[in-house]
């Protein structure tokens, strides 16, 4: 299938052509949790056929924004990644389509929360790239048993490199409510400090860079400075 663009020399344009597929955004959303194979991208994107995910990752690919990778046997699975381009060009397109949507979800009490929406919550629009300078680690968070996996590296988030060295663990409900700024006590306990409950050394210093309150404007727009570095 040909290539659909607007023919416009305009950078809102030229970037719209590469992520402004239907489904496109969505897939790059599930990649910022980690590694992901073609069947749990599958998964997690009800609705989308089959020959149309495998054209959208051949176009990321494409764009070098995904890295694909087939793991060595007896795994013998081929896995797909956001490349070093992908987190730092589109992480903050990301980040800034999730405030925008933050208050359009659903409320809580409508039904079970996500795990997908507790780790948007809690990391993709909770990260504090200002105080993480000097931070390096790589992350895995725990969220109502779906696992995501991330780096901090150089005041910014990034892709897993080998072993965790810091577990962040929170339920989506907690994570989204604190986000909105309607957390009881228990929870603004159960998020309090670091903005996560969190297990193991490096990471009183880590989870300090994720804040569970709702940040100002002003902070909003210090947390979007990290995609430009």
């Amino acid at each position: 299938m040909a290539a659909r663009n607007y023919n416009q020399n305009c950078p809102i344009a030229r970037g719209l052509d590469v992520l402004g597929e239907r489904w496109t955004l969505l897939i790059l959303r599930e990649l910022v949790g980690g590694a992901r194979r073609y069947g749990d991208l599958r998964a997690e994107l009800p609705g989308i056929a089959t020959n149309l995910l495998a054209e959208r990752l051949k176009e990321l690919h494409d764009a070098g924004l995904i890295d694909r990778t087939d793991l060595p046997a007896p795994v013998g699975r081929t896995v797909y990644t956001l490349s070093d381009l992908g987190w730092r060009r589109v992480l903050p397109v990301l980040q800034s389509l999730a405030w925008f949507g933050l208050d359009r979800v659903d409320p809580i009490d409508s039904g079970p929360v996500s795990p997908l929406n507790g780790f948007l919550a809690g990391i993709l629009l909770g990260f504090n790239s200002a105080g993480a300078a000097g931070v390096e680690a790589t992350c895995r968070a725990e969220i109502d048993g779906r696992r995501f996996e991330f780096a901090v590296t150089q005041g910014r988030l990034a892709g897993a490199v080998g072993q965790p060295s810091v577990t962040i663990t929170a339920s989506a409900a907690d994570l989204v409510t604190a986000r909105l700024g309607r957390a009881t006590p228990s929870v603004r306990q159960r998020c309090a400090g670091s903005g996560l409950p969190v297990t193991s050394t490096p990471l009183t210093r880590c989870a300090a860079r994720f804040r569970c309150p709702r940040p100002s404007r002003r902070e909003r727009a210090e947390q979007l400075s990290f995609g430009s570095r």
